[in-house]
């Protein structure tokens, strides 16, 4: 498949094709295949924002124990890999400088 250039807002879950429609933090070069698995992650990380948001009611779970958490972290991470591998040169070194390749997550979603 043809790849094309992308501009994506993890901020706001956005995918967009054209540069101007709205504000971005990265640029990929992906195919149709890629940026639907890229959506999907996100899709994944909004349920996991839901759920996580309803759970949030409960004061005596901690943060560190609470799954709701794990499975957004693990989908941030997710996220961040794809557009790491399929970023250009100026996105692979910024998601690098965040760091947050490098940080454990330790959860399968699927369990």
């Amino acid at each position: 498949m043809a790849k094309k250039r992308y501009y994506v807002s993890v901020q706001s879950d956005a995918i967009l094709e054209n540069k101007g429609d709205a504000a971005f933090e990265f640029e990929i070069d992906a195919d149709e295949e890629e940026i639907s698995r890229l959506q999907e992650l996100m899709d994944g990380r909004n349920e996991a924002d839901n759920y996580a948001f309803i759970r949030a009611h409960v004061p005596f779970l901690e943060y560190h124990r609470d799954r709701p958490n794990d499975v957004h972290d693990f989908y941030l991470k997710e996220i961040y890999g794809m557009l790491h591998r399929l970023g250009t040169p100026e996105t692979k070194r910024h998601i690098e400088s965040m760091g947050v390749l490098d940080r454990p997550v330790g959860i399968d979603p699927g369990n």
